[in-house]
C-alpha cells in the first residue's frame, strides 16, 4: 500500500514539474512561442515582440526573460492591420504585487499606484508602418511586467496585453522546490522498492 502512494505521488509530482517546465520555456502571460517567434497578443490582435540589448548581445533576440541590466530595445511587428491605426503605448512596472508569469489585466487594474510602480512608459502614438519601437535601460534586475494598450482615436474601446519578463536572468521560481520533491519521491520509491542495488538489477 505505502509503494503504490509513493508511485502515485511520484507520479504527479513528475506530471506538475512537467507543467511548470513547458510553461517556462514555451510562454507566459500575454506572450507566446508560434514558430519559434515570439507572439504577443493584444486581445484579438497579434503582433510579433522581440527584445534587443545591443550594447551586450549585439543582434541577439530575446522574448521575455532578459539576460543583462542594460539597455534594452521592444520591437512590435504588427500582424493585424488594425493596429497600425491605432494608438499604441507601452508601460513597464515593477512586479510590485508579485503578480507573477500569470499577470493579466485585472491584476494590472488591482496595483493602488500604478505610476509609483512604472519604471518607463512611451507615449501613444500611430505606426501605419507596423513597427512599434520603444527603448529603456533598466537600472536593476529583477520581475517586471510589460503592459501594451492600443486604441483608435474615433473610440473609447482599450485594447491590453500583459506580460510578465525578468531581467538579469531567467527567474526558477518555485522550480528547484519541484524538483527537489521529485527526488524526494524517488528516494522514497526506491526504499520501499527494496533500494537502489535492486533498481539496478543487483542482487
Amino acid at each position: 500500500m505505502r509503494l503504490i502512494s509513493t508511485i502515485k505521488i511520484l507520479h504527479a509530482v513528475t506530471c506538475l514539474v512537467a507543467t511548470l517546465f513547458n510553461s517556462q520555456t514555451f510562454g507566459h502571460g500575454g506572450v507566446a512561442f508560434q514558430e519559434d517567434q515570439c507572439v504577443i497578443t493584444v486581445d484579438f490582435m497579434q503582433a510579433h515582440f522581440t527584445v534587443f540589448q545591443p550594447e551586450t548581445r549585439e543582434s541577439e533576440e530575446f522574448c521575455e526573460d532578459i539576460p543583462d541590466v542594460t539597455q534594452s530595445i521592444f520591437v512590435m511587428e504588427y500582424l493585424h492591420e488594425s493596429l497600425r491605426e491605432m494608438d499604441v503605448d507601452f508601460r513597464i512596472i515593477r512586479d510590485v504585487n508579485n503578480i507573477g508569469r500569470f499577470a493579466g489585466w485585472s491584476d494590472v487594474q488591482a496595483i493602488a499606484d500604478i505610476e509609483s510602480a512604472t519604471v518607463y512608459y512611451q507615449n501613444a502614438s500611430i505606426e501605419d508602418s507596423g513597427y512599434y519601437r520603444a527603448s529603456y535601460e533598466f537600472e536593476e534586475g529583477g520581475t517586471y511586467i510589460g503592459i501594451v494598450t492600443a486604441q483608435l482615436p474615433s473610440e473609447e474601446v482599450r485594447h491590453n496585453a500583459v506580460f510578465y519578463f525578468q531581467v538579469g536572468g531567467p527567474d526558477w521560481g518555485t522550480i528547484p522546490f519541484f524538483i527537489l520533491l521529485l527526488l524526494l519521491c524517488q528516494g522514497c520509491y526506491w526504499y520501499y522498492n527494496g533500494g537502489y542495488e535492486r533498481y539496478r538489477g543487483e542482487p
